[in-house]
């Protein structure tokens, strides 16, 4: 038997979570992992070099926790994968629009990655707000 909460069923968002939890998972390690190729392969370096690993392993870390710690645990993990997300969204945007960039990188939508990145950035952001949701509403209910 589930209860109402906020028009969604405590039962069907327990059903749902563990779907969140993969989705966050594969998006944060598809964000890390492009920032890794870009030290990589696209001549990163220096301080945004440095800023990209530390964002990889953060993506990493991030997405073992969406799937590894206990429900009691999820709203926080996936708060700070929120965070760490459109964070890392509004770096790239901020690159792409200010005169003179951003931590001194000047980013065209044309660049390699860019477009690919906004999306995975962008979806990263609304599916880690819908598994905090989901996860707050069920530590409530």
């Amino acid at each position: 038997m589930s209860s109402r909460t906020g028009g969604v069923t405590a039962g069907s968002g327990t059903r749902s979570l563990p779907a969140w939890r993969w989705a966050s998972a594969i998006l944060l390690l598809l964000m890390g992992g492009i920032h890794l190729y870009l030290v990589l392969f696209s001549g990163f370096d220096g301080l945004v070099g440095t800023l990209f690993v530390i964002n990889a392993i953060g993506a990493l870390v991030l997405a073992v926790g969406m799937v590894a710690v206990p429900d009691r645990l999820l709203t926080l993990t996936s708060l700070l994968g929120l965070l760490f997300t459109a964070g890392t969204l509004l770096a790239l945007v901020l690159a792409l629009t200010l005169p003179g960039g951003f931590l001194g990188v000047r980013e065209q939508i044309s660049a390699e990655l860019v477009s690919t990145t906004l999306v995975v950035e962008g979806l990263g952001t609304l599916v880690l707000l819908g598994a905090t949701l989901t996860a707050a509403r069920l530590r409530r209910s």
